[in-house]
């Protein structure tokens, strides 16, 4: 490759590197807007959050349209191969992502549209809080193409599976206790899962950066090792 050459191809690793990250930011902001909706009530902002779906989707279609470009004409190889094929992975979770909001936004229209709202009193915040950290800390080291964390991103991960069994548990318990709730309790299990896989996509995207780094696929350690166990 001639200088010329290999600048401009660093400026197109570049951009799919800032793609990530603006698209993170989007579906970030997304599920900030769908639970807040969700504990306000507000329908225009759970709307937004519905409409808001389509530049998340628009994104991930840019970034995989130039990813094809750059494996095409710069045909990369070892590391910067890694990373584009991470790229794509990782927009694919990104738009996930904006999916759960979206359903979450869905869902919580949904009970506070009802004639008798009935909104029940859940944990969501801590699982919540732990997939907005991941989701964030998941783009930092792919920012930083830094992996060195991911264990910590594991036990994050595992607090937010555990936190949505809780959750069940209690809405099965309102469900039998009062038929008359069921309606509500399933949409808010149908927004705690949603929750969960917001967490599950945020880890993916952890272990793509493991990828990248390392030229290391983890995504099936876990799995593994229980296999291994029994």
């Amino acid at each position: 490759m001639t200088e010329h050459t290999l600048r401009q191809y660093d400026i197109e690793l570049e951009e799919i590197r800032r793609g990530v990250l603006n698209m993170g930011g989007l579906a970030e902001a997304q599920v900030v807007k769908a639970i807040e909706g969700l504990r306000s009530g507000q329908l225009d902002l759970l709307d937004t959050v519905i409409e808001g779906d389509k530049p998340i989707n628009l994104a991930q279609v840019e970034l995989d349209d130039d990813c094809s470009h750059i494996i095409a004409k710069r045909q990369p190889a070892a590391g910067d191969l890694r990373l584009v094929l991470a790229v794509i992975k990782i927009a694919s979770d990104l738009e996930r992502i904006g999916d759960e909001a979206k359903k979450i936004a869905k869902a919580a229209r949904r009970l506070h549209s009802a004639e008798t709202p009935f909104v029940p009193r859940v944990g969501l915040t801590q699982a919540v809080e732990l997939a907005l950290e991941l989701l964030r800390a998941s783009l930092d080291a792919f920012a930083r193409v830094n992996p060195e964390g991911i264990e910590d991103l594991r036990r994050k991960d595992a607090e937010i599976d555990a936190g949505f069994k809780g959750v069940m548990r209690q809405l099965i318990t309102y469900m039998m206790e009062d038929p008359r709730t069921i309606s509500s309790c399933l949409e808010m299990l149908f927004i705690a899962k949603a929750i969960e896989r917001v967490g599950d996509h945020a880890m993916n995207i952890a272990e793509h950066v493991v990828f990248v780094a390392r030229g290391e696929d983890v995504r099936f350690e876990k799995s593994q090792a229980q296999l291994g166990r029994g």
